[in-house]
Parts: C-alpha cells; structure tokens; sequence
C-alpha cells in the first residue's frame, strides 16, 4: 500500500515541485536541512553543487543526521555524488544505529567536485529533524595541513562544541539544539519562553544535570489560576558559578512574584523553600561566556487559599470531611435517612458547595428536615399509642 502511495505521491510531486539548486564555491561551508532544526518539510528537494579550486578534494562530513527510515532509502535521503559516480546515499536515524546513517564517515570527492541531493517524499509518519552537515577543501597534494583546531583546544578563544578546520583557518559550530552565539564560539540555548500551566511540577537549568550552556537568558513562567499560591522547593544539587567577593555577578537565579523579588542566586548552597503566595511565578537563569557548571533543579508545588472550617448540619453529613479545605474543593452535604437537605425552602437529596479563590464558601451549609412520609409516620404511631 505504501509503494502505490509513494508513486501516485511521486508523480503528483513531478509535477508540482521543481528541484532547488543551490551552487557553493567557498572552500569551507556548513550545509543543512530545509527548516533545520525544525523538522523539514514533505515533497522537498535541494540539491548542493559544491566546487572548488583544481588540485583540492572536498571532505564532507555530518554532526547530526534524523531522516524516515526505508529499505534502500527509497523515501527520503541524503545522497553524495560526483559527475560520474555515487559516493554515499545516507538515511535513518543516529539514535537506532541505522546502518545507512554516516555516523562519523567521512566522504571524500575524488576531484574538486561534490553533489549533495536532499529528497523527502510526500508524507512522514514521525517528526524528523534533518541533517547538519560541514564540507572543506582539502589539499590533494598536501594532505599533512595545520589543524588549527588542535592548537586552539587550551586557549580562552576554543570552539566551545565542535571546531572545524579549514585551509587557512577555522571555524565554530554547535550540538542539536544550541544555538551559537556572536562571539563565534560560544555555544547557548534559547529558552526564553517556558510556560508551565500545571500546579506541580520540575524545572530545571538547561541540560541539568550536565553543565549548562554559557551566554543564555532563560526565563521560566508559571501561570495557573488566581486563588492559587505557588511554592517553590530547590533541590541540593545546586552549582552556579559565583564570586568570593561579590554577590553572584557572572550567573545567577532569580525569582520574581508579583512586587516580591528572590535572589539572585549561585553558588553551591540550594536557597531555602520559597512560598510566594502568589499564582504566577517568574523565574529568570542567566550565564555569562565562561565557566563548567551542573546547574539546579526545582520542584514547584501550587496550593489553594483555605476555606474556613464546615460543620455538617444536624442529622446530616459532609463528604469527604477532611481536616483542611482549599481553593476548588468540593463537598457534597447529605442527610441521614427520613430527613432532606432543605436550602431556600426547597428540599433536595443533596447539595455541593466549593470552595472560592477569595476562600469563601459558595454558598452556606444548609439543613436537614424531616420528610413529610416520615413526619406522617410519626404521627400515626403517636396514636395508635395513645
């Protein structure tokens, strides 16, 4: 069924999809998928010439690689060529140890030219994220060049994940998910737009418990319901870089609750608990461009104003009864057999009242009077007593 899918998708995609063509005659370079990091789209198809001087070779290589799996990559592919001969076709996923992946293969043109062709078909099943790829010119006649890379690894200026040598130079690039920075070698994570909606939770630095990365802004917003307060509990491991002399003036948390303000915070002892009583929380986590650091985690926990003490009514009773009661509990006021809940001169079987934001009832506990049946009842046995 996939196969006659793949063909009516592939003779539609024929006719409305045209091959981009993307022509690359630097002698270094870094080539991605369409909307990398973002899962690229469906019925694509980028093609990248890469040329260079007579005498150099181009060395290709990959840093992540995430495509849909398929026998002999026959739906979506990554495929290496020359004028004459197929060098590489590469598909799968890192993560399962596909064998069609790259891995840490290196290709190597024989001349100075190099196609790379990216196809997806008409449809993914998973969301996948592309490739990175890196490509440079290297000296087929002189292959021993200066690995820039290697005397840069104990000086301030290092890549801060991956360095690339080139002929004449180098350059920076970043693991999945980073970001790099305008220094050209620092490596930092957007996450500036942390919502959590739940009334518990974890938060956490980035990559906790690795090191965090350096050069970020975080900012972590909890949000729930007016009538709820928020309490904010940090665990030990705690590590940001601090200073002996000054208070926390490289990284550092701080946390903010409507006009109260907490911290900053570094170094390696957690602060203690923090109840804010407040509904929404901000929480912002600064690095600077230096330092090896685990970071912290924290565990939030959202609890309601207390209601004021039920006393259930006479012949009735209050379920669940529970010592204390919060903003959104519930109770359910019942009677004993042969009475009904009477509320505004209207009898029930039962009644609900919940508990406010403000922490006031919704409403008050009403009675409990006998039935009519049962009154009746009563009656009649009193005279046939007498």
């Amino acid at each position: 069924m996939r196969r006659l899918l793949l063909c009516h998708a592939l003779c539609c995609f024929l006719l409305k999809a045209e091959a981009h063509t993307v022509e690359l005659n630097d002698m270094f370079g870094q080539i991605q998928s369409p909307g990398y990091p973002d899962s690229y789209p469906s019925d694509s198809e980028v093609t990248w010439n890469i040329t260079v001087p007579e005498g150099f070779r181009i060395k290709l290589y990959f840093m992540h690689f995430n495509l849909e799996s398929s026998y002999l990559c026959e739906y979506d592919y990554v495929k290496v060529e020359t004028e004459y001969q197929v060098l590489a076709t590469f598909c799968g996923q890192e993560t399962t140890d596909t064998e069609q992946t790259p891995g840490q293969e290196v290709v190597l043109s024989p001349g100075s030219f190099m196609s790379i062709t990216f196809r997806s078909d008409f449809s993914n099943e998973e969301r996948f994220t592309g490739f990175d790829a890196h490509y440079m010119a290297v000296d087929s006649t002189c292959p021993a060049d200066v690995d820039e890379c290697t005397e840069r690894e104990d000086e301030e200026l290092s890549c801060d994940h991956y360095c690339h040598n080139y002929i004449g130079g180098y350059y920076c690039s970043c693991r999945f998910g980073y970001i790099l920075h305008t220094d050209n070698r620092t490596c930092r994570v957007e996450c500036s737009d942390n919502l959590f909606t739940q009334r518990t939770g974890v938060i956490t630095s980035p990559d906790f418990p690795n090191p965090y990365p350096k050069s970020s802004e975080c900012f972590y917003t909890i949000q729930l319901e007016e009538g709820f307060m928020v309490s904010l509990q940090f665990e030990d491991v705690f590590d940001i870089e601090d200073h002996p002399e000054v208070t926390c003036p490289y990284d550092y948390i701080k946390i903010k609750a409507g006009p109260k303000v907490w911290g900053p915070f570094c170094g390696e002892k957690a602060p203690e608990q923090i109840n804010t009583q407040s509904h929404s929380v901000q929480i912002m986590f600064r690095s600077d461009n230096s330092g090896e650091n685990q970071g912290w985690r924290l565990s939030y926990r959202a609890t309601g104003n207390e209601c004021p003490e039920l006393q259930p009514p006479i012949h009735g009773k209050i379920e669940p009864s529970q010592a204390k009661y919060s903003f959104k509990d519930q109770v359910l006021i019942s009677c004993d057999t042969g009475y009904k809940v009477l509320k505004d001169d209207v009898e029930m079987d039962t009644f609900q009242i919940e508990c406010l934001k403000d922490g006031t009832w919704s409403n008050k506990i009403p009675t409990c009077k006998k039935t009519e049946m049962d009154m009746e009842s009563e009656l009649e046995s009193e005279q046939v007593t007498e």
